[in-house]
């Protein structure tokens, strides 16, 4: 009889213990999912962030190319200096961002 007493015991126990357990991982899987869910958000936001900045560069060297179509800026001057800095820029810029576009 006290054999029998002593075994319920130790499985309440035991059962106790893996009802902790199932408690305990159940909290950490949702934890893990959570993060999941906001580095999903973070990479959506970062990839829409990449299609306006790549727009806006795009938009900027047409620009470029446009106001400079006849030439008139000459790097001799300070403008004309300045000017030719931002185009080389944006240049560099739309260069590395079709780089990428590409890639994928």
């Amino acid at each position: 009889m006290i054999a029998y007493i002593i075994t319920i015991i130790i499985l309440v126990l035991i059962c106790a213990y893996l009802a902790y357990r199932i408690w305990f991982l159940a909290g950490v899987l949702g934890d893990i999912q959570e993060r999941d869910e906001d580095t999903f958000r973070y990479v959506e936001e970062l990839e829409a962030t990449n299609l306006y900045m790549y727009d806006r560069i795009k938009k900027s060297y047409e620009s470029l190319q446009e106001i400079d179509r006849l030439g008139a800026f000459e790097a001799e001057d300070e403008a004309g200096t300045t000017f030719q800095l931002l185009k080389e820029v944006v240049t560099e810029l739309k260069e590395e961002f079709d780089a990428e576009a590409q890639e994928k």
